[in-house]
């Protein structure tokens, strides 16, 4: 199937797209998920601080991140069978429905079960987002039009911790889960009364079974790599069982999408090298993503003592950093090529990582917030890369999967990420504290660091004891960031040289 200039099938639909308004449309769903990434995160502290619970405060993060990594791949093929409009605007209603339980959230428990809701419908938001724009837009038009998807993160990055912010501040963190609703609503009258599609229909089968093998896979190396050296001994049987049971269901997924008919992976695409290795750095993106934006607020708010709008300002520069970056990259490509565009954008993720790992209490705000633009401008460079090569070089019958693939390896590195380095955090801190004789604390104890009114409550002994573990931990969390930082320069390397 081949679309026209104006997004319909050639010689089949009756209606033609509207090109314009499908990419406001697009970038109205693009702007929801992302505002609410850069709200949450700077929203976390208070929220940790309203409802305790430190050492859950990963699972924030992974179990939205572990639905949306789980259900982008079915999401996607469904978009290839049965067209891209029904599907995201199912994710995009059930998205909105998790926003809204959020908000009403009375404990930790609860958050973390609303947001597993929220990441079901996440799911389809960005990777069919980014399909239609394929689809409606030639390979040419695709690396300028990538530079206007990519704004929205600008946008929103800027919008988002300023929001978020001022209603913590303000008025209360519950309603951060909430502004985003009306862009949802928008965006789904726009899609469809503008976008039109002609999709064959035919009987499909449905791979749910790779689906339920993938999801026990990843959640059991997820629960093992948050709680491990935690509540879990690395050396207990119920820490190897859960190794072994990832490992076991991992692999019976790779046999089950080999034999399925109409697999939720189909692992032929992988055999082409570029694609390979986009999907390969995607991952080890995925990981430093997540480390950043999750972990950043913390250490701003802990440690560095500002307020819960200056630490989401920190991370506001990685969001204007990326949109500037791809709208570069969309001219970098087509006069360089996607090789050094993506190396590029490899170095600026390591100089990025450097400062993080450099940054100390006394570094201040602004040496976080340059560490974070140099990051988002390596995304912009190595992600805008990637999408319009992978588009370019499938077929629209594979494009939804194929995009949704490398969203997926993303979405898997950032929910890796969050457990890991969630893990990385919570064993380093209490390491920290058990080793100090003058503190009987234990890991929650740190929540008093990130509300201001508790945090001046402690005396001055306790509250330098729990800045020094936080500085500590935090500071093997961006070791581990720039150590994928490295590993992603390292396999774009082994990109073909000709592309």
């Amino acid at each position: 199937m081949e679309m026209n200039s104006d997004g319909g099938l050639i010689g089949q639909a009756p209606k033609r797209t509207k090109r314009p308004f499908v990419l406001a449309a697009v970038m109205l769903a693009m702007f929801m998920g992302a505002i609410e990434a850069t709200i949450v995160s700077t929203a976390m502290p208070a929220i940790v601080g309203d409802l305790g619970g430190f050492s859950l405060y990963s699972w924030v993060f992974s179990a939205y991140l572990l639905m949306n990594a789980v259900t982008v791949l079915i999401y996607g093929k469904l978009s290839d069978l049965f067209g891209r409009k029904p599907i995201i605007t199912f994710g995009i209603i059930l998205f909105m429905t998790g926003s809204i339980l959020c908000g009403f959230s009375q404990s930790m428990e609860q958050l973390i079960a609303f947001r597993l809701i929220q990441g079901v419908g996440a799911g389809a938001v960005l990777p069919i987002a980014t399909t239609i724009v394929g689809d409606i837009y030639t390979r040419e038009e695709r690396a300028k039009i990538q530079g206007y998807l990519s704004s929205v993160w600008g946008i929103s990055a800027i919008s988002g911790p300023a929001i978020g912010g001022l209603l913590v501040e303000y008025v209360s963190w519950h309603y951060v889960f909430w502004v985003n609703v009306p862009l949802g609503v928008l965006s789904i009258v726009a899609l469809w009364l503008f976008l039109h599609e002609n999709v064959k229909k035919e009987k499909h089968n449905i791979d749910y079974l790779g689906a339920v093998l993938l999801t026990i896979s990843i959640s059991s190396l997820m629960f093992i790599l948050v709680e491990g050296g935690v509540h879990i001994p690395w050396s207990s049987p119920a820490a190897l069982g859960l190794l072994a049971a990832a490992a076991l269901f991992f692999l019976l997924f790779v046999f089950q999408e080999k034999r399925a008919s109409e697999p939720m992976m189909p692992f032929g695409i992988w055999k082409e090298r570029s694609i390979f290795i986009a999907n390969i750095v995607s991952l080890t993106t995925g990981v430093m993503l997540i480390g950043i934006s999750s972990f950043l607020p913390a250490f701003v708010q802990g440690v560095m003592e500002r307020s819960p709008t200056v630490a989401g300002f920190t991370l506001t520069t990685m969001s204007i950093g990326w949109p500037i970056a791809a709208t570069v990259a969309g001219r970098l490509l087509l006069k360089i090529g996607y090789y050094r565009t993506s190396l590029a954008g490899g170095i600026s993720l390591i100089v990025g990582s450097t400062f993080f790992v450099t940054m100390g209490a006394d570094s201040g705000p602004v040496w976080a917030a340059i560490g974070s633009f140099f990051i988002g401008a390596g995304m912009g460079l190595t992600s805008t890369s990637f999408i319009v090569s992978i588009q370019s070089t499938v077929e629209w019958k594979q494009r939804g999967i194929a995009t949704a693939a490398n969203m997926f390896m993303r979405s898997i590195g950032s929910t890796l990420g969050a457990a890991l380095l969630g893990g990385i955090l919570n064993s380093s801190i209490k390491q920290y504290l058990e080793n100090k004789d003058n503190t009987k604390a234990d890991i929650d104890v740190v929540n008093m660091l990130l509300d201001e009114e508790k945090r001046m409550a402690l005396s001055t002994p306790l509250r330098e004891t729990l800045q020094s573990g936080l500085t500590f931990s935090l500071h093997w969390v961006y070791i581990g960031v720039l150590f994928f930082a490295l590993v992603s320069l390292a396999l774009i390397l082994f990109l073909p040289r000709n592309t």
